[in-house]
């Protein structure tokens, strides 16, 4: 799927007006376009990796409403458990996110009582792990991490291709459905000849389910969290290697997130500036 496809397939989930805004836009800037943002009276938006340009088409709460039942396929309900956690993925890889007024049940978000705001997050995929990138890491354990909007799912989506392809078993705990994005049990993004995936389960039980049935070389996941830590190690005390994302911009910040020591032998920082994205290698324990 090239750059205007997958736009394309996220401008289909808008409705009317704001759907044939999207796909009138230039195919220049559909390719290049990462997230299309709906406001609720404010507007939509698309981001682009220099900065962003509105629609104009307006936003009401109709259109967030019809966005939600299209993106679901007229089954919200199928998408409440992970609305709790503020997104849901639709068919494709396309993730939701959102924002608004939130129904609290004893200190646990039972789901939302209005939205008031959608982003759609572009998946592609992109070959970004250059031959030179890949024996720079070598066969160990690397941490991707950037701030949001940095590129690390597509980074480690690539990674994930390069290593599977090489003849490695990679085991993917895919938990949002953003890296493969199963659909009919086919990834419809490039994650690698020898790839085996569990789509749409917690990290901590599908990564223990593959470590315990698929024998995998490499474990992958997307944004590790510290609660997550032990298991992983489980997984390096049995050999297999890790590689996985996290939200920080610097070493520093990984660290106050609690991303322990011991877990990677080496980083990749992803920065962007003036719209092109540097991809820094770190030899560091983190």
């Amino acid at each position: 799927m090239n750059g205007t496809e997958a736009f394309d397939r996220a401008a289909v989930l808008l409705p009317g007006a704001l759907r044939s805004e999207a796909l009138f836009q230039p195919a220049s800037l559909r390719k290049r376009a990462e997230e299309i943002r709906l406001r609720c009276g404010m507007g939509a938006w698309l981001r682009l990796p220099e900065g962003q340009t509105p629609l104009r088409a307006p936003v009401g709460r109709e259109e967030i409403e019809e966005t939600l039942l299209r993106a679901s396929k007229s089954s919200l309900y199928t998408a409440e458990e992970s609305m709790r956690a503020g997104y849901f993925t639709a068919e494709g890889g396309y993730r939701l996110g959102f924002g608004g007024s939130v129904i609290l049940r004893d200190g646990r978000v039972e789901g939302f009582r209005s939205i008031s705001s959608v982003s759609i997050r572009i998946p592609r995929c992109v070959h970004c792990v250059t031959d030179e990138l890949l024996r720079r890491l070598g066969e160990r354990s690397v941490l991707i991490y950037s701030a949001p909007g940095g590129g690390k799912t597509t980074f480690l989506r690539d990674l994930i291709r390069r290593v599977s392809d090489g003849g490695v078993r990679v085991s993917l705990a895919d938990e949002r459905g953003e890296l493969a994005a199963l659909c009919g049990g086919v990834p419809q993004f490039d994650v690698g000849k020898h790839t085996d995936v569990i789509e749409g389960c917690p990290k901590r039980f599908a990564a223990e389910m593959l470590l315990r049935t698929m024998s995998p070389q490499v474990l992958a996941v997307d944004e590790v969290t510290a609660e997550e830590a032990p298991l992983l190690s489980s997984g390096l005390a049995a050999g297999v290697r890790l590689l996985a994302t996290a939200h920080a911009g610097s070493r520093e910040e990984l660290r106050r997130r609690g991303v322990p020591d011991g877990l990677f032998d080496a980083a990749v920082g992803i920065e962007v500036r003036d719209g092109v994205r540097r991809y820094r290698v770190e030899e560091w324990k983190c």
